[in-house]
């Protein structure tokens, strides 16, 4: 549940950044902000999967870069489902996806996963005394 929390506070601060940033993209208040970053993290979990297989060949010729219509594609369609998060063209819808993929981007790395505790460090087993490794040469 922890993780859940963290991935949506971190998309919801990545689209309040892309709605800030990008004209075109606005919200009437906080809770369709709420909203739609969870519909989006819902339609990333189940939609672009399916996408991504589908349009594979484009993805392909274009070395990846279509990946980024893709999440133009479904920031639009989020737009379209909740009235008070508006997009308001799909060059809004592109430039929105590519701050918010940025944004999640840069804080993922920068905030530890909470699930797994650091491992500590190990060091190799020293040998006994006398007993080291043997160099022939």
């Amino acid at each position: 549940m922890k993780r859940f929390l963290q991935r949506w506070a971190i998309t919801t601060l990545a689209v309040t950044v892309a709605a800030h940033v990008v004209p075109g993209i606005t919200y009437d208040h906080w809770v369709a902000l709420l909203v739609a970053s969870l519909l989006l993290g819902v339609l990333n979990a189940v939609l672009r999967p399916v996408l991504m297989v589908l349009s594979l060949p484009l993805l392909l010729v274009t070395l990846g870069l279509f990946t980024l219509v893709i999440n133009a594609l479904l920031l639009y369609f989020v737009g379209y489902l909740v009235r008070a998060f508006q997009v308001a063209s799909f060059g809004a819808a592109f430039w929105g996806g590519l701050v918010i993929s940025l944004v999640t981007m840069a804080l993922n790395v920068l905030i530890p996963e909470q699930n797994e505790p650091p491992a500590p460090p190990r060091s190799p087993p020293s040998p006994p005394a006398g007993q080291g490794p043997v160099i022939d040469v």
